[in-house]
């Protein structure tokens, strides 16, 4: 008698998530395509500059582009300006900035669209594989990942933080804009999933954001936030 359950074909696995990588350190370089390509990514293109990449990207058409913050030819923000150029050319590819340096009016400038797909890491805190493949697998999908240090940047910027979000709403949207769930949240702050529904619940409504069925109000509170 033919098994039924081996008569019936498997689903076919996604594809592997499509890489392009700008880093001027060629010893970097060649480490991270061999990192991506052990979590399971294909880097399909790798330069030493960002005016390379932006050469090519529009035929290679990758899922996420990853870039240093600084590149030559002044090592300052060539990293971050070419992210917002693809943003502009290629909105659906993901972009992560992965650096040494927190560059907070560049990344504020990348998170004002509010679209999502977009990480910036920094290199001596990535702990593990598994948090490499997990933020490219979270960017690709349109979530942000943003390490704390980079959120604490951006925080530290306004003065005038929106004074109707209580002390735990604040600790719970700093924790949103690292890219957290609800259920990451009450693990950090050791507190229940329902109180932390009730926060974020709570910072939508005093902060405007009309429920219009998208993750990206997350993305969107923070950034109220940033320029109360």
């Amino acid at each position: 008698m033919t098994d039924l359950a081996s008569a019936i074909p498997a689903a076919p696995s996604a594809p592997p998530l499509r890489l392009v990588l700008a880093e001027d350190s060629v010893l970097l370089r060649e480490g991270l395509i061999r990192l991506f390509d052990e979590a399971g990514f294909v880097t399909v293109a790798s330069y030493g500059d960002a005016d390379s990449l932006l050469a090519e990207v529009d035929a290679l058409r990758p899922d996420i582009a990853v870039l240093d913050v600084r590149m030559p030819p002044t090592f300052r923000d060539e990293g971050v300006r070419a992210a917002l150029e693809l943003r502009r050319r290629l909105p659906s590819v993901g972009i992560l900035l992965l650096s040494q340096y927190v560059e907070g009016t560049y990344a504020h400038e990348l998170l004002a669209a509010g679209n999502g797909g977009l990480g910036y890491l920094l290199k001596d805190r990535v702990a593990s594989l598994d948090e490499l493949r997990d933020a490219v697998t979270r960017i690709s999908a349109g979530g942000t990942v943003l390490d704390p240090q980079v959120v604490r940047e951006l925080l530290a910027r306004r003065t005038d933080p929106v004074a109707a979000l209580t002390p735990r709403e604040r600790d719970v949207l700093g924790l949103m804009a690292e890219g957290r769930t609800n259920a990451g949240i009450a693990a950090k702050l050791v507190i229940g999933v329902g109180a932390v529904e009730k926060n974020v619940t709570s910072i939508f409504q005093k902060l405007g954001l009309d429920d219009s069925g998208s993750d990206h109000r997350r993305v969107l509170a923070v950034l109220t936030y940033l320029r109360h």
